[in-house]
């Protein structure tokens, strides 16, 4: 990380928040931003309407994640434009998720690279393969094992996972009905609640969990586990 990437990093966090404020009327009060190319992660803190505050209480999640679909759907365009200008980064794939209950939330966007983690995609940490085989073993059970899986320490609290060729045949069909939304829900529903709290997870690479995030590009096939981890150490 140089000096201008960490530039970068303020410039971007002041202006997705302003963008946020703008769009939602309520900004995150803290927002993290993380550069390692050919990736960008944003990890939102604190970052609750007072409106979707009522929502949450009277457990309309669906209302919400809905309300904030079609907000997100606005604002990628801009958020891509932006980047592009700010860091010559092509954003070629954007994904997003939300911890509702814990108030937090992450933008991971993908430039135009292949593969999905460039030349240092061989990256070693304490607990990669067994951790590689449990994602395997979790993406087994709601769908399929991933054809390949990536992953890398983005910085000591932020591991981001990259899995490629997961979908199976019915999601498939349903993702051609334009049933994506359902989907989505569903498998977003199924893989947190068992990578939420994992205590094996925890224990192989000696961390506490704080977040979980998941998303999907059904058209490339491809998701992202973005895990937000405080070190036992």
């Amino acid at each position: 990380m140089n000096m201008n990437e960490n530039h970068f990093q303020n410039e971007i966090a002041s202006h997705i928040g302003k963008m946020l404020r703008d769009a939602f009327g309520k900004g995150p009060q803290s927002i993290y931003v993380s550069i390692d190319r050919p990736y960008i992660v944003i990890y939102l803190q604190k970052f609750l309407t007072p409106t979707e505050k009522i929502l949450l209480k009277q457990g309309q999640i669906r209302a919400i994640q809905h309300t904030r679909d079609i907000v997100m759907r606005s604002l990628l365009p801009e958020i891509k434009a932006y980047l592009l200008l700010l860091t010559g980064m092509n954003i070629l794939e954007f994904y997003y998720d939300w911890e509702l209950h814990n108030h937090s939330g992450m933008f991971v966007g993908r430039q135009c690279e292949d593969p999905p983690f460039g030349s240092g995609s061989q990256e070693k940490y304490p607990g990669k393969e067994e951790l590689h085989q449990e994602i395997g073993r979790m993406s087994h059970r709601v769908q399929k094992k991933p054809d390949h899986i990536s992953s890398r320490m983005i910085n000591k609290r932020t591991l981001l996972i990259v899995r490629t060729g997961i979908l199976i045949d019915l999601s498939k069909e349903l993702i051609r009905l334009r049933d994506e939304d359902h989907l989505k829900q569903a498998i977003n529903h199924l893989e947190k609640s068992y990578l939420r709290d994992n205590k094996y997870i925890e224990q192989i690479l000696n961390v506490k969990m704080l977040d979980v995030f998941v998303d999907w590009d059904f058209e490339r096939d491809r998701s992202v586990i973005l895990f937000i981890v405080r070190s036992k150490a």
